[in-house]
């Protein structure tokens, strides 16, 4: 019977998130499971997973150098004192299984799960896998996508779980108006998202102040999450005596409110933006990080080409660019119903459950295989 599961997701939300929508589906298909969390003290998770209700384990963090230096050679005794960390809370917690998201804290949860005989579960959130979990892929058959195209041989493409708050969103008009209201908007109005994850974004910040004359005038009203390093920078340029609302906030401290609030997004495509959109049903203009390996302009295309969305890359983002493309779709209600059906058909609302099966099945491996090894 499966009684304690360990789950390691650290460091960015795109971790911690899809981490803590299994931990939720876990505690409600078994309200008295053992489910403990692994990550840093200096992530994200040190404040998400105590405030979801769930105990956290902790290890050293130990990133990879991206370029040889001389900080590689400290790898190896600070990948063995994570490993070892990860061992000690597999022992704690009597893990059945240990499944991994990704990341700094996967690497030595993997590690020490397979000396130990411990069943391994790995999920992967992006199109195209990190070091950690093609590690992990390679110690088990258990291994779970969110895109038909990652390279992970053997996998099972379950989508990326999302907590059931996303899942169960009203976006009905009444939901929307009193959203809206939430905000100090006008609860009639049509409505734009922006926002560019907990960090913002600058280059959607100046391209939706920039058109934030043409959007209200033509009665559209904006919710703008800045970041709160841009805030003051985006407040000075926002143009006096708008037509209609334009709330410019920090962050969002309750980004489903802000979904339901919204017609459209303008946005980042990270895999949990792309599939929490998706899940709601709320079409967006997507505009993918320009550095890294080109991931998040991967993440959004199956929506876009499902026609949930729009794709612009950041160097050709602009106000001009927002008022051709963006103006005509916010005050066109037949082509967002349309839109919003599209986004909604391409998500995977299964995901988290799909996972939890998963999970059962990775244990009974090891109840069939005979005793663990050192793992209790």
């Amino acid at each position: 019977m499966l009684r304690s599961v360990l789950l390691a997701g650290g460091g960015t939300a795109g971790h911690v998130e899809p981490a803590l929508a299994v931990a939720d589906a876990l505690r409600a298909d078994n309200p008295r499971i053992r489910v403990t969390l692994l990550g840093t003290e200096t992530g994200l998770e040190a404040k998400l997973v105590p405030a979801r209700g769930y105990q956290l384990a902790t290890v050293p963090k130990v990133p990879m150098p991206r370029r040889p230096t001389p900080a590689l050679l400290t790898v190896p005794n600070r990948l063995l004192a994570a490993v070892g960390a990860a061992r000690a809370a597999m022992r704690e917690v009597r893990a059945d299984v240990v499944v991994g998201f990704g990341g700094y804290v996967a690497v030595p949860a993997y590690l020490a799960a397979r000396r130990a005989g411990v069943p391994i579960v790995v999920h992967e959130a992006n199109p195209l896998p990190g070091l950690a979990n093609r590690l992990g892929a390679r110690l088990t058959s258990f291994v779970a996508t969110s895109y038909p195209s990652t390279p992970l041989r053997g996998a099972t493409l379950t989508g990326i779980p999302l907590r059931e708050e996303i899942l169960t969103l009203d976006r009905s008009v009444p939901a929307a108006r009193d959203a809206r209201a939430r905000y100090g908007l006008d609860p009639h109005r049509a409505t734009l998202l922006v926002f560019g994850g907990s960090q913002g974004a600058r280059s959607l910040n100046s391209a939706a102040v920039g058109a934030a004359r043409a959007l209200t005038g033509a009665g559209i009203q904006v919710l703008h999450a800045t970041g709160p390093k841009n805030h003051d920078e985006v407040v000075a340029a926002l143009p006096p005596g708008l037509p209609a609302p334009y709330r410019v906030l920090p962050y969002l401290d309750h980004i489903p409110s802000a979904y339901a609030a919204a017609d459209v997004s303008l946005c980042r495509s990270g895999a949990m933006t792309c599939a929490e959109l998706a899940a709601a049903g709320l079409p967006a203009v997507y505009v993918p990080l320009p550095h890294g390996n080109g991931e998040q302009r991967r993440n959004a295309l199956p929506t876009v080409e499902a026609g949930g969305g729009l794709l612009v890359e950041d160097a050709e983002l602009s106000p001009e660019w927002l008022a051709a493309n963006l103006l005509p779709l916010l005050t066109s209600p037949e082509r967002l119903g349309k839109m919003s059906a599209a986004c909604a058909g391409s998500g995977h609302p299964d995901a988290a459950r799909t996972i939890v099966e998963m999970i059962r099945r990775a244990e009974a491996t090891r109840r069939h295989s005979g005793p663990r090894h050192a793992a209790g």
